[in-house]
């Protein structure tokens, strides 16, 4: 992950403003909002989600498997590290 601070902050905003969208589901289902209302949070909460997690990984390539030590590494293996990266958070 990035080790630089602005980074991280950006990050903990962002987890911020999808804890905040969260409690406002939790705010909707005790107040038995319309279905399509908790439907419509849902949404944006995994889409801050999806955002979130293509950032870390974004990070996670750029600093963990294009590294220059890794440079000089079979690309079809990078490549076959990438995919299953990929695959295995993007269920």
């Amino acid at each position: 992950m990035s080790h630089i601070d602005k980074e991280k902050q950006r990050l903990v905003a962002r987890i911020k403003r999808i804890r905040g969208q969260v409690d406002s589901i939790e705010r909707s289902l005790t107040s038995e909002d319309d279905c399509a209302d908790v439907l419509l949070l849902l949404a944006n909460i995994r889409g801050g989600i999806n955002s979130l997690m293509a950032e870390v990984l974004e990070d996670h390539i750029r600093l963990h498997l294009l590294t220059p030590e890794r440079s000089t590494a079979n690309p079809h293996e990078l490549a076959e590290d990438m995919i299953e990266l990929v695959r295995a958070y993007l269920k």
